[in-house]
């Protein structure tokens, strides 16, 4: 299961949004299942139909993480035209199979995100995803 604070969630729906009609991605960090920090890197392919985490932005994330007792969980990336389910070319190429892989799908009228565990052998496995709401009158958590 992956835990999204609320805000992490929103923010990855806007990336995609805002970086249509290319593909976007980002970097989890937080502790077990849950994430607690959202970072956006730039997309080094610069594509609709495939993405690369900027080397930069990767190590960026992965100090700015660790300063705050965090480890990196997994990566974000959006579908434009397709569905939220894993592509072959994202298949072949994760980089941890411990790894959370989000997908943001904006093919439908409303955005879709779905996450998965990517395993040995090509091997998929979707996983629930809870967003955790924010109580009334707090701005993050």
């Amino acid at each position: 299961m992956l835990r999204l604070p609320e805000h992490a969630y929103l923010e990855m729906i806007g990336l995609a949004l805002d970086g249509y009609p290319l593909e976007v991605c980002g970097l989890l960090a937080g502790v077990g299942e849950r994430v607690d920090v959202f970072y956006p890197c730039r997309n080094a392919a610069q594509s609709a139909k495939v993405y690369e985490i900027d080397g930069r932005d990767f190590l960026r994330a992965d100090r700015d993480a660790e300063a705050q007792g965090y480890e990196l969980l997994g990566v974000m990336h959006s579908h434009t035209h397709t569905d939220a389910y894993p592509s072959p070319t994202d298949i072949d190429q994760p980089p941890d199979p411990s790894w959370h892989y989000v997908i943001v799908s904006l093919r439908e009228a409303e955005p879709v995100l779905r996450s998965y565990r990517i395993v040995g052998h090509g091997r998929k496995e979707e996983e629930p995803v809870v967003v955790e709401r924010r109580p009334a009158g707090t701005l993050r958590g």
